[in-house]
């Protein structure tokens, strides 16, 4: 099991910048696949970015490719999200996330609290 501890939201005018940290408590950090998921008002839940366990591959979603940035130190169980250009529209609440093999699939099986990032225009 491992518990997450993410920090670094707030507030941010468009085309600012924010990086966001998950620290991993508990478990071997570097075994797990990692990801940022969002929240905003009223929507559901989206994936945002997910990393392997090694940090070799990384996704993203379409609305944030080219913008957001995805990357780990397994040496500081830390995972972070780097946010540039950011937009009104990713006003949310971010959390970020352990994938578990469960019952022939992966699922996100372990959140940390969340962390509220909100953008003015």
């Amino acid at each position: 099991q491992v518990q997450l501890v993410e920090s670094g939201g707030g507030l941010a005018q468009a085309g600012d910048s924010l990086r966001l940290s998950c620290a991993a408590f508990g478990a071997t950090f570097g075994s797990y696949p990692m990801g940022w998921l969002r929240q905003a008002p009223g929507k559901e839940r989206e994936f945002v970015s997910g990393i392997s366990s090694g940090g070799g591959t990384t996704s993203y979603a379409d609305s944030v490719k080219g913008r957001f940035s995805i990357s780990r130190d397994n040496a500081k169980n830390t995972l972070y999200l780097q946010m540039n250009t950011l937009k009104p529209e990713d006003t949310a609440v971010y959390y970020c996330a352990a994938e578990v093999w469960r019952s022939g699939g992966w699922k996100y099986d372990y959140w940390g609290q969340g962390t509220q990032v909100t953008v003015s225009s």
